[in-house]
C-alpha cells in the first residue's frame, strides 16, 4: 500500500499532548498558540490540512496580529484555502462575543458613594409606586454596584423583607456591601419599630457574614430618609 505523503494525517493522529483540546484540558488555556486557539473554533481540518494548519494560514493572511483578524468578515475568512462559510461564522461570532464582552468591561458599575446616589439609582423603580417594595442594591469592596434587586411586593401599608433572602442573593452575587431601601406611598418619611428592627437584624447578618449594611432609605416621591444620614445605623 502506497502512503500519500500530500495527505495530512490531522489532529486525531498526533500525540495526545499535542492536541490542542486535549492539550487546553492537561495545562491549561495558556499553554495554546494563537493557532491552536484558533483550531479549536475551526474544529476539523481538510483532507490536506489540519485544523491548526488552516489556523496558521488564518493568522498569516492577518500578518498575526489579533486586532486585524477580528476585523475579517465571513467573506474574508472563506478566501483562506480550506475555510468554509461554517468555520468562518463560527469564527467571526467567538470573535464578536470577545469585542462584546470586552465592551461589557469598559463600561464600569455606578459607584454608590453617598445615599444622594442610591436614591437616584433606585428613585425610577420606585418613587411612583401605590405600594410598598423592598430592593437592595448589592455593592463590591470599591462600593461599585454588582446589581439592584427586588426582595418583595406588599400592599399599600407594608412589605415584608426575609433577611434570609437578602443573604442568599448577597452570597451569590459575593457582595461586600448592601443598601436597602423600601417605599412609604402615604408620603411619611419616618421610620417605624419594624423598619428599624429589621435595619438592624440585616446590619447584624451582615457583620457576621463580613459584609456591611451601608444605608436603609426611605423612599417617597422625590424625597427619601437615609438612616445613615440621620445616624441611626
Amino acid at each position: 500500500m502506497q502512503i500519500d505523503e500530500n495527505r495530512n494525517p490531522g489532529i486525531k493522529a498526533w500525540s495526545p499532548e499535542d492536541r490542542p483540546r486535549e492539550k487546553m484540558l492537561a495545562k491549561g488555556l495558556s499553554s495554546l498558540s494563537d493557532a491552536e486557539l484558533l483550531s479549536i473554533l475551526i474544529g476539523t481540518g481538510t483532507a490536506k490540512a489540519s485544523a491548526v494548519e488552516l489556523s496558521r494560514r488564518i493568522l498569516v493572511s492577518c500578518d498575526h496580529q489579533l486586532h486585524t483578524l477580528a476585523r475579517l468578515s465571513v467573506n474574508d475568512l472563506t478566501r483562506v484555502k480550506g475555510i468554509g462559510p461554517a468555520k468562518a461564522i463560527t469564527i467571526v461570532a467567538a470573535l464578536e462575543l470577545g469585542r462584546r464582552r470586552k465592551e461589557t468591561d469598559r463600561a464600569e458599575k455606578p459607584k454608590i458613594d453617598g445615599s444622594s446616589k442610591a436614591f437616584q439609582e433606585l428613585k425610577s423603580e420606585m418613587m411612583d409606586l401605590p405600594h410598598e417594595e423592598f430592593w437592595v442594591l448589592f455593592l463590591n469592596r470599591a462600593n461599585r454596584l454588582i446589581r439592584k434587586k427586588k426582595i418583595s411586593e406588599g400592599g399599600v401599608s407594608g412589605t415584608v423583607a426575609d433577611p434570609k433572602i437578602i443573604f442568599k442573593h448577597a452570597l451569590e452575587d459575593l457582595a461586600s456591601g448592601m443598601i436597602v431601601a423600601h417605599n412609604h406611598p402615604s408620603g411619611n418619611l419616618t421610620a417605624s419599630t419594624s423598619d428599624i428592627e429589621l435595619t438592624r437584624k440585616i446590619k447584624e447578618g451582615a457583620r457576621l457574614l463580613e459584609m456591611q449594611l451601608l444605608d436603609h432609605l426611605i423612599i417617597s416621591g422625590e424625597k427619601y430618609l437615609s438612616f445613615a444620614d440621620e445616624g441611626m445605623l
